[in-house]
Parts: structure tokens; C-alpha cells; sequence
């Protein structure tokens, strides 16, 4: 008889459950193609700030790409925001994620957003 799953693990596996891996086109920082994990659950909808992957956790929705993040790395620090490198908001691979400020986040938005074909959803 197997050992029942540690919390952790029961998470990784509820979210992975629900994400496809799909080459989005994205390079990483070393010139690599990194597939994106994409969530195919159910997201935040279309108005301002739409779009994230969301889940029901503990009874509470929360964003998927944190509590991928949480599970795998620990707290998200109060002055931090998750900033998808990929540009893709329901992608939750870790190493497509970063810590960084609002500022930064901000910056970073603006720039691809002045990029063509930048942010493009698929």
C-alpha cells in the first residue's frame, strides 16, 4: 500500500491536471524554446486584469499561477508581484515566472506591449 500524498504533491498534481504544455514560441533567457504549461481550467474572464487561471483552494479562489509558485518556492514577499517572463498570463511554469516589483512588472508590460505580437494569447 502507497503512503498518502503529502499536501504539496496533492497540489502539484491538482494543478498539473488542468495544464497543457504548448510552444508558445517563447525563448528563454540562454536562446532555449520553453514550452509554456497553460492552465485549461477556468480563468478570471475578459474585463481589466482578466484572463489569469484560477482555482478553488481551501474554499477560496485563488490565482493558479501563485499557488503553483507557493507550493514549489514559498511566499510570495508583501512587496513582490509574479511576472509571467513568457508574457503569458495562463501560463504557470515556474521558471517562466519571476519575482519582481510593481514597477518593474509595469515596465515590463509596457515594453512587450510596444513589441509586435507580443502578449499574444493563444
Amino acid at each position: 500500500m502507497s503512503a498518502p500524498l503529502s499536501r504539496r504533491d496533492a497540489i502539484r498534481m491538482r494543478v498539473m491536471a488542468c495544464v497543457e504544455i504548448v510552444d508558445t514560441g517563447y525563448v528563454d533567457e540562454l536562446g532555449r524554446k520553453s514550452p509554456c504549461h497553460l492552465w485549461t481550467g477556468p480563468d478570471s474572464g475578459n474585463g481589466r486584469g482578466g484572463g489569469y487561471p484560477r482555482m478553488a483552494l481551501d474554499g477560496q479562489t485563488m490565482a493558479v499561477h501563485k499557488v503553483s509558485w507557493t507550493n514549489e518556492h514559498g511566499i510570495i514577499p508583501g512587496k513582490k508581484q509574479l511576472d509571467h517572463k513568457c508574457r503569458m498570463r495562463r501560463c504557470i511554469r515556474d521558471d517562466h515566472l519571476e519575482l519582481v516589483t510593481h514597477k518593474q512588472n509595469q515596465k515590463r508590460r509596457d515594453q512587450a506591449r510596444r513589441k509586435p505580437g507580443a502578449g499574444d494569447q493563444p
